[in-house]
């Protein structure tokens, strides 16, 4: 992770939706490969920066660059850059393993060439020669999760944003899947995640947290903790949280 190379900035980025202020100048920074985590209870605006940073929503004002990109003007350059997983499963589950490394390699722009070899790397990296051509619908949740993050940096994305990637899978599953990350971070892609488990903010580089719309806190989950003289992220979490005023998006 190095600190010259900055891959997300923002700078009073806000977004209104008439009177109602979801995200309030929130300003900071991600470096490449660094694991990002982006937390907040239901309400905090944490979804709604995500959409501005995806290229999905206009931001109400503020700045924001986005690999490079200006997140106004080159909205569609920042999407070549990106991916995107959400909690609720991406992939199409009436298509086979490949059918789907396929559809979205050929979304991304992949030549056959490379799309043919990353396939290949997909599917032994996690262990599924055998079950190639089954449907994804036939597919453990927690197997269709590491699929997806898998196909999500399919094209070597610059960031990839995961929205509550590991909602609903086991502990020993969430764990694995965390692994798929820090092989993704240590190649150097930037991972920016939200999360409701506070044992996986442990896991992150550093941890911004929001409340009604702002910024509470962000530093290291180690500073954090002794920050708020606390044993546990999940300390750290309500002792923010505890002063809330929004009760929901």
């Amino acid at each position: 992770m190095s600190n010259t190379n900055i891959v997300i900035a923002t700078k009073k980025l806000t977004k209104q939706f008439g009177d109602f202020t979801a995200v309030d100048a929130i300003t900071f920074e991600v470096y490449q490969g660094e694991i990002f985590g982006f937390l907040g209870a239901n309400g905090a605006g944490k979804t709604t920066a995500m959409r501005m940073l995806c290229g999905l929503s206009k931001p109400t004002s503020g700045e924001a660059t986005i690999a490079g990109f200006d997140i106004y003007k080159e909205t569609e350059r920042i999407k070549t850059k990106i991916g995107y997983m959400s909690q609720k499963f991406s992939l199409y589950e009436d298509l086979t393993i490949i059918e789907n490394i396929n559809f979205f390699g050929g979304i991304y722009g992949l030549p056959k060439a490379a799309l043919k070899t990353r396939t290949e790397q997909l599917i032994h990296r996690l262990g599924l020669e055998a079950e190639a051509n089954k449907l994804v619908g036939d597919l453990p949740l927690g197997w269709k999760q590491k699929l997806a993050f898998s196909v999500a940096i399919l094209h070597e994305p610059s960031i990839v944003f995961l929205d509550e990637p590991t909602g609903g899978v086991d502990p020993i599953t969430r764990r694995q899947f965390w692994d798929l990350i820090y092989q993704a971070a240590e190649s150097g892609i930037t991972i920016f995640v939200t999360t409701h488990y506070m044992d996986e903010a442990e896991y992150c580089n550093r941890v911004s947290m929001m409340v009604d719309g702002v910024i509470a806190a962000l530093d290291t989950p180690t500073n954090l903790k002794k920050q708020f003289n606390a044993q546990t992220m999940d300390e750290v979490f309500h002792e923010l949280a505890r002063g809330a005023k929004r009760k929901s998006d």
